[in-house]
Order: structure tokens, then sequence, then C-alpha cells
């Protein structure tokens, strides 16, 4: 038996990656040049790391409770990692706290069927009525689907986007087209980019697809998969692009601690803007012309093309923050934290309109309900939905500033949620690989289904009956959503 530096480090990268931990493991593939490793990486199953560990401790404890006649002792103390073992004696141990923690799941579950608060019945989506994508060879992190057409883009690990034609009408069978496979190849030495980070579509009736990877390239794709501009200026991964409301400009936000915007038709940038001191984790446009950017360095920087300076830089958070998005009307800005907490900022203040402090763990994603001023639900109130490793997801009013429901049924990191395109339905995804789906008004559990592995993003289409969901263990999952 031989254990090399290259499998551990590629162990405790896959560890960190699993974990949420994007920057660090973005340091560690750099520092122990993971991607020139001989590791085999589709090899390697989700959770390898902590399975070993796993074993080993169960071995230690088979080794230190043996006898030398062959018999075994009992013992109720655990073993831990950390800390040192004592024996005491006691009867067989109870169940496994993996077996207590679904045992407990599942009551949970069937309480939620059972409450009368809602019109909507509790039903768990059966595996006979979802549509399942093969063909990633590693994690899958991101999924979009096209506003204008029934296409579902999705981006990878394994240095691919694949665009999959979803067919109408009932989930459950597979489509007879094969995906669209787009491989993002560093030409300049012809090795393969390895994650695909991000992705977005532009509005219009002819959307192009936008990816971003871990090589700083920016890539810009047609709904068929031909490669119609790659963007060159980034000196690091870029973890955040989108296209503005008018579809010409592209924004993207990268490890290198700038922002570009870019002239797609001219395949040119724009401007590139350097006020972080630290990587720039997400950007998103307020219309055509400002945007918002983010970063590790806990700063907020409101920004306009063709000027210099920012039009107003917000400080307040104390870790780095994950994610920013302006409301439907452009008028406030969300941004949530490493810290816990979500504040809401606007133009016409220095300090946030409100600070959202329920969350006792960090907060990694969040998003605007499609209504409210300036949405095409403009007489619904306008909700807050925020996502947080404490595995729970709450909703905010922005009027009041209360929060009203606080969505507590998944028991791992929550990494995705996301509206219906009516505002009524929330959809959720978690570590603890379920899919779940909520009603708005009242914070109801009406649908759930369970996966094959941790599920990093999900998100529903134009229409609003399909909700799309991607996981740890390669593949992507398309369910139907009717009530």
């Amino acid at each position: 038996m031989s254990i090399t530096s290259d499998e551990v480090n590629y162990l405790v990268y896959r560890y960190l990656r699993e974990s949420g931990f994007e920057h660090s493991a973005f340091t560690l593939a750099n520092e122990a040049l993971i991607a020139k490793s001989n590791v085999n990486q589709n090899a390697i199953p989700h959770g390898a790391l902590i399975s070993f560990l796993q074993k080993g401790l169960l071995y230690q404890e088979i080794e230190t409770h043996l006898s030398e006649d062959g018999s075994e002792s009992t013992c109720d103390e655990p073993f831990s990692l950390v800390s040192k073992h004592v024996c005491t004696s006691g009867h067989s141990k109870s169940k496994t706290i993996k077996e207590d923690k679904y045992e407990r799941e599942d009551v949970r579950m069937k309480e939620t069927a059972d409450e009368d608060r809602s019109s909507y019945e509790y039903q768990e989506i059966q595996q006979s009525n979802v549509t399942v994508l093969e063909g990633h060879q590693s994690e899958v992190f991101i999924c979009s689907w096209n506003a204008s057409s029934s296409a579902l883009a999705s981006g990878s690990g394994d240095s691919t986007a694949r665009i999959w034609s979803i067919l109408p009408g009932p989930c459950g069978t597979p489509s007879n087209d094969p995906p669209i496979v787009l491989q993002h190849v560093n030409t300049s030495n012809q090795e393969k980019s390895k994650d695909v980070t991000t992705l977005d579509w532009s509005s219009g009736e002819n959307p192009f697809l936008a990816t971003g990877s871990y090589d700083g390239l920016a890539r810009v794709w047609s709904p068929k998969g031909a490669l119609v501009a790659t963007l060159a200026k980034h000196q690091g991964a870029i973890f955040s692009l989108k296209w503005n409301k008018k579809g010409d400009y592209l924004l993207s936000g990268s490890v290198d601690k700038t922002a570009i915007v870019w002239d797609v038709r001219a395949g040119v940038a724009l401007q590139q803007f350097e006020n972080h001191q630290a990587p720039t984790l997400d950007v998103d446009w307020r219309n055509n012309t400002q945007f918002a950017t983010c970063s590790t360095d806990k700063m907020i920087y409101i920004c306009e093309l063709g000027k210099s300076k920012p039009l107003r830089m917000f400080s307040g958070h104390e870790d780095e923050v994950n994610a920013i998005k302006w409301d439907p009307s452009g008028s406030i800005l969300a941004s949530c934290s490493d810290d816990g907490t979500a504040k809401i900022w606007s133009l016409k203040a220095d300090r946030p309109v409100h600070d959202f402090r329920e969350h006792t763990k960090e907060i990694y994603t969040m998003k605007w309900s499609p209504t409210g001023p300036g949405s095409e639900n403009p007489n619904k109130p306008l909700v807050l939905a925020t996502a947080s490793f404490d595995a729970t997801v709450k909703l905010w009013d922005i009027e009041s500033g209360a929060m009203v429901q606080n969505l507590t049924r998944h028991t791992e990191p929550v990494y995705s949620v996301s509206f219906s395109p009516n505002g009524e339905f929330l959809a959720s995804g978690s570590f603890d690989r379920c899919l779940h789906i909520w009603s708005v008004r009242d914070g109801t559990l009406i649908r759930t289904y369970r996966g094959s592995g941790g599920i990093f993003e999900v998100c529903w289409n134009g229409i609003g009956d399909k909700v799309a969901a991607c996981f740890s263990n390669n593949t992507v999952c398309v369910i139907d959503f009717r009530v």
C-alpha cells in the first residue's frame, strides 16, 4: 500500500470543493498543481476523504476493542479525530447518527404533509417522474434555462458545458437527442480549463450562452454550440459573469480582483475596473450601463461604464461578500456574506436599509422574487430569499424588513434557491440531496425530490412547469411541477 502527496492533496481539494470552500480550493489547486497530478479524478467518488477518515476511525475502534482471545468489548464512547478515546462499558450501540438523521428527516416530512396550513398537497417526487441527464464526467456546479426555448445549459468540473434539449410534457422520458458538448480547452497550450464556474444566457430571440472557467477565459457560444467569441484579459479564474438586459455587453468578475465589461460583438474589453483589493466573487447589472461588484475584501462597489471611479461604495460586512443582487426595479441591492448577514442597500444612503441577522452560519446565496415594481408581477409583494450553511432558507419582506418565513426542512448547507416565474413558489437545493419546493405564501413544503448527490444549483424554466437541479454525482435532473 502506498499513499502519495498528489493523492492526499487531491482528496483535500475535493473536500474543500464539496464543502463550499471555493476560494480555499482554488488556492490549493494552484499551489499543489492539482491540474498536473496523475490522479484519475473521475474515479474518485463524492465524499472520498470523509469516507476514508470514517473507515480509518472504524478500524481503530475495532482494533482498540478487540481482545487477545478474539472477543470484542462493548463501549458507548465514540471515536474522534481530535480527542483522546476513553473506553466505558455499556450496552450495544444504538442506531448510527446517519440512520437517526434520516429517520428524523422522514418524520419532519410526514409532519409537514399533515399540516393544514396550505391548500397544496405534499408529494414526494418519484424517480420515475424525473428526467436524469447523464454525460458529465465530474460534479455539475451550475445550470440555467434558455428563457426563449426548452434548452438547458449545465457547467461541470469536467471542463465542459452542455446544452440539453428538454422535451415538452411529463418528465421521466429521456431525450433521444444527445447534448451539445462545449469543450473548454485553452488553445495556447491545449490543456483543459478544468471547472466551468459560471454561465448565463443573454436575452432576446437569438440568445447566446456565455461561460466562465478556471482558465480566466470568457467564452460565448451560439445555441447550437458554435464558439462565437473567446474573451481573454483576466489573469485568473472567472467566478461570475452576466449579460446586461439589452444583451450587447457582458460583465465578468475574476479572482484577479477586477471586473471587465466586454463588447461581445467586437470581441474586446470596453473597460476593466480595478476597485477591489481581493478576488471579485460576484457581479450584477443594475441597468445596461451600471452594475455592482463584491469581493472577499468585504466591499461592494457600484460602477458605471465610461467612468473611472465608482458611483458608490458600501462597507459594513465583516467577512467576504459572496453574492449581490439588484431587485427587479434596480432601486435596491441585496448582499450576503460569510459573516452570516444579508443587507439591503440603497443608492441614497451609505448604511444598509435593512440588516438581516437571523442566520447562524454563512449565507451562500440569495434571490429576489420576480414580484413588485419593475417585475411582471407588480401587484405582489417583493420578497428576498436567503440560503445558508445553517441548513435554512429564510424569506424576508422588504417593506417591513421582517422575516416572514423560516424554512427548516433541509439538514445540510443550502447552496441554491430559485423562485418560480409567478413568484408563488420557491425551489431550494442542499447537500442533503433534497430538492424542496415551498409555497412562498405560507412556507409550506409541497414537493420533495431526493437525489443521489449533493445539489449545487436549482433553476425554474421560463414557463414555470419544470425545475432543474445539478448534482455532485455528475448528473442533472429535471422534474415536472404542476399544482
